[in-house]
């Protein structure tokens, strides 16, 4: 059996930390485009806009696998590759820095802070912890092996060598990873503690929050008492499974959601960012074999999670 063919290798470094946008020229079995630049603003129109797409097409923004610009009335050729860089709109930057745990040839285990997204998505993308880690570090072919929430805090685990990310991320989707989460939320003394909780959540692109339905359960999470002030507490969250939200589900479903998160119980109305009041919710521990050296591997977060006020603010009310 013939392999799939290689796609050739990006002729682009990165920008910001962001590799460029591979763009792949589809079959055209009605031959509808007869230039390059045809099908580029027919297929950008909508995201970029025609006018854009043409502006950077003069300006030699896109490049074949030479590295030299394409121009837009090149006769059309089913099969090659191109490639450009986004315009990327300007970011709020998130005021804290991504700490670093642990690295060697293989592995970097970063400590993410609040508010700051794993990986480029949406309006996310040059301030992330992957484009920060990849500037900051020097290691440009640095990807993750597993994703932490934008809204939480704590580790995240990123490979070095792309040869070698299939190892990690498969010890995540085979769940050989211990995890360990802290929360603070309110108390309940009618919650018995320990308690493992288990649903079947639902998450819906397009939609923000995750819920809960009728059916097979798909997620489970251990959650138990660690510290009491008061009202509130410190609990300690073991997920058990990796679905969309799954902590902030399971602890809102028990009547102790987390301390100021925007999602659970309630959807709040859009509004920005308070870096002040972060979601109480911090990814403490992580603990693995290492597949390729076979050592056992436990890392924890240097970071803590702050009452922020909450102590007085509940005896107030």
């Amino acid at each position: 059996m013939r392999g799939r063919r290689r796609a050739p290798g990006a002729p682009l470094g990165q920008r910001d930390g962001i590799d460029a946008v591979r763009v792949r020229l589809p079959a055209d079995p009605g031959g509808v485009w007869g230039r390059v630049g045809d099908h580029l603003v027919a297929r950008y129109a909508g995201a970029i806009g025609a006018e854009r797409v043409a502006a950077m097409l003069a300006e030699g923004r896109f490049v074949g696998a030479d590295g030299r610009p394409v121009a837009a009335d090149e006769p059309y050729e089913a099969g090659r590759c191109l490639w450009f860089h986004r315009d990327l709109p300007a970011e709020e930057p998130v005021p804290f820095p991504v700490g670093v745990v642990y690295r060697d040839e293989r592995i970097v285990v970063a400590d993410k802070p609040h508010f700051l997204a794993t990986t480029p998505r949406g309006s996310h993308v040059t301030d992330t912890a992957l484009a920060r880690l990849r500037r900051e570090l020097g290691v440009p072919a640095l990807q993750p092996a597993h994703r932490l929430d934008r809204l939480t805090a704590g580790l995240v685990l990123f490979v070095v060598r792309p040869e070698d990310r299939g190892a990690y991320q498969t010890l995540f989707r085979d769940r050989r990873v211990s995890k360990g989460y802290e929360a603070l939320a309110p108390y309940d003394p009618g919650i018995a503690l320990p308690v493992t909780v288990r649903s079947r959540i639902v998450k819906e692109r397009g939609v923000r929050a995750a819920y809960e339905v009728p059916g097979e359960p798909n997620s489970e999470s251990r959650i138990d008492l660690v510290e009491r002030r008061g009202g509130l507490a410190r609990y300690r969250l073991e997920p058990r499974t990796g679905r969309t939200h799954q902590l902030r589900v399971h602890m809102a479903s028990l009547g102790v959601p987390i301390l100021d998160d925007p999602l659970y119980p309630e959807v709040r109305d859009d509004a920005p960012e308070d870096f002040g009041r972060p979601l109480r919710l911090l990814a403490r521990e992580l603990e693995f074999t290492d597949p390729v050296s076979g050592e056992e591997l436990r890392f924890r977060s240097g970071q803590a999670l702050e009452w922020g006020g909450w102590e007085t603010e509940r005896a107030e009310g």
